[in-house]
């Protein structure tokens, strides 16, 4: 027996040689092939045959019976995994399943519950691995249960706890590192012998209140998706005033008595095809749902999110909260997040309640994004200079003044050396304009009113040059959809957001903030007592503390591109 061992060992070690240099479909058959070569030797160890076969898949990072069989991500894991054990079977004892493996298979089979596909974690696969497992079977059929479940549970886990795909992939400034657990230490010391799984499992995704919100609404919408007939409202060439006669007026009834903004208990007339009273009503409570003017109006962009399918609805709050595995799960502070789609911002203090929040400006869709990302708030300048971009100054300033050499009069702008020196605030020579265009000087505007920073900015240091700051134009807060910026935060409160930021330094009243932006000194710094983290996230999903579901444009277009790359399947990017 002992000869058996030594010539399957080197039948291994040969087969295992051939495969490191083949194709991956090759490979995984030498693999295989290699060990199965060795089972009548250990006709009489079974457990020793599938612990060859799990060293071959393992080393192969793939694995056909996979529903996505590439798991080369993972490879180094798995063996971590199995490689304390000499590669025993972690989930198989004495040929059959364990009460922990069944118990995770069941709560894979349960993904959707977590806003995820059961089916990326093998969900209809499951029963006819275990019928192998139930009459006389391969060593084989015990190994790919064994390692397929290994995978799932890995992927499953990581899946809840960061996301499938690194947000670096998006160049999104968000760091999953840190989250990360050691999955095959998680795996052996909570689960293979664990006595409560779903308790282990729960706690590994994100704590947030808003997460929670969107799995609830999730739940719901996949209900509501079955009970809608999907029946399209009719679009007629004009939109549609209060008390005119629309077609749609049984259908739109139907729909938002389904999605809640007609009260159940509300009377309708049922005969009638006048747009009126608390049918109306229903929609502007349907347009603020969705980042529309509630004016009651059956207008283009109204019957348009009223006509978008209620799977698309479903798609977004998964999209949503796939992203927001990807936020930082603790702060040293309580942060103030930035929704960019729904142009609003939060402060929230240390039990997780907004404090207090207001309507914000992004960047324009085109070429001057807001980038998504989390770094500290470390001061405040009160009455600012606006320091004009290099990339602004490039295709903006410089053109302006070609055609007008008052132009930096006009708009109380200076021309300044990179140390910050005054050269002019006059009209520009040929020299001066020369040495603007090649970037040798800059250009500033100065403080006041009609500064394009306004009269306040609430700086968080980072390489995108983007930060929070007031508005010589308030007037742009009235549009529903607000992307005026070349990149940073206009916010509709900004001495009351300075006020909240200082609120550790007693002095710095709202008051006092008030009038030292109105008439105090130019250009004054007062540095935060502590950092206070910012986080500027892209989530076109959003549910308040009351239950009620907002949904915002793709105004970036991130909802598409991140719904591409998880349409491939694993591996994602990392």
């Amino acid at each position: 027996m002992i000869g058996q061992f030594e010539d399957c060992g080197k039948a291994l070690t040969i087969a295992l040689g051939v495969a490191r240099r083949a194709a991956p479909a090759l490979l995984i058959f030498l693999l295989i092939a290699g060990t199965a070569a060795c089972l009548p030797a250990f006709q009489q160890s079974d457990a020793s045959g599938v612990s060859f076969q799990l060293r071959a898949v393992a080393s192969a990072g793939k694995l056909p019976d996979l529903r996505w069989p590439d798991f080369s991500d993972y490879r180094q894991h798995v063996r971590n995994f199995y490689e304390p054990s000499g590669y025993a079977p972690a989930w198989i004892h004495d040929g059959r399943p364990t009460p922990q493996a069944v118990a995770i298979i069941e709560l894979l089979k349960q993904a959707d519950n977590w806003g995820l596909d059961p089916e990326d974690y093998d969900s209809g696969r499951w029963a006819d691995r275990l019928a192998r497992l139930q009459k006389p079977h391969e060593a084989s059929d015990a190994a790919i249960l064994d390692v397929a479940l290994t995978v799932c549970l890995m992927r499953y886990i990581s899946d809840r706890r960061i996301g499938k795909v690194n947000p670096e992939h998006f160049q999104f400034g968000l760091d999953v590192e840190a989250k990360k657990y050691d999955l095959p230490t998680f795996l052996r010391e909570k689960l293979v012998d664990g006595p409560d799984l779903p308790a282990a499992l729960a706690q590994i995704g994100p704590p947030f209140a808003g997460y929670k919100r969107l799995l609830e609404a999730l739940h719901r919408y996949l209900q509501l998706a079955r009970e809608d007939d999907g029946q399209k409202l009719p679009v007629p060439k004009k939109p549609v005033e209060p008390g005119s006669p629309y077609d749609g007026v049984p259908r739109l009834m139907r729909l938002l008595r389904l999605l809640g903004d007609l009260p159940a208990n509300t009377a309708v007339p049922g005969d009638s095809n006048l747009y009126q009273g608390a049918l109306v009503d229903a929609v502007k409570r349907f347009q603020n749902r969705h980042g529309l003017t509630p004016d009651g109006r059956l207008g283009e962009q109204t019957l348009k999110n009223l006509n978008t399918p209620l799977s698309r609805r479903i798609e977004q709050l998964r999209l949503t909260m796939e992203r927001w595995h990807w936020v930082p799960y603790q702060f040293t502070e309580p942060p103030i997040v930035v929704n960019i789609p729904e142009f609003r911002l939060r402060a929230f203090d240390g039990e997780g309640n907004a404090v207090l929040t207001m309507n914000v400006i992004v960047g324009k869709a085109y070429r001057h994004k807001t980038d998504v990302f989390e770094k500290d708030m470390r001061y405040v300048i009160l009455r600012p200079y606006w320091n004009v971009p290099p990339s602004i100054q490039r295709s903006e300033t410089v053109p302006a003044v070609q055609k007008d050499r008052d132009y930096i009069a006009r708009k109380r702008f200076e021309v300044v050396t990179q140390a910050g020196q005054v050269v002019t605030s006059g009209a520009i020579t040929d020299e001066v304009l020369a040495q603007l265009r090649s970037g040798k000087l800059a250009v500033r505007q100065k403080p006041g009113e009609d500064n394009a920073l306004g009269l306040v900015k609430l700086m968080f240091p980072n390489e995108h040059n983007v930060y929070l700051h007031s508005t010589p134009t308030p007037q742009l807060f009235a549009q529903a959809r607000r992307d005026f910026s070349h990149g940073c935060i206009r916010v509709e409160k900004p001495a009351e957001l300075a006020a909240w930021v200082l609120r550790d330094k007693p002095d710095w009243s709202l008051a006092r903030v008030q009038a030292a932006m109105k008439s105090g000194q130019d250009n004054v710094q007062v540095n935060l007592t502590k950092p206070l983290p910012v986080l500027i996230l892209y989530g076109t999903a959003a549910v308040d503390p009351e239950g009620n579901v907002h949904f915002f444009d793709d105004i970036y277009g991130y909802d598409g591109e991140l719904a591409k790359v998880l349409a491939k399947g694993y591996p994602y990017p990392g």
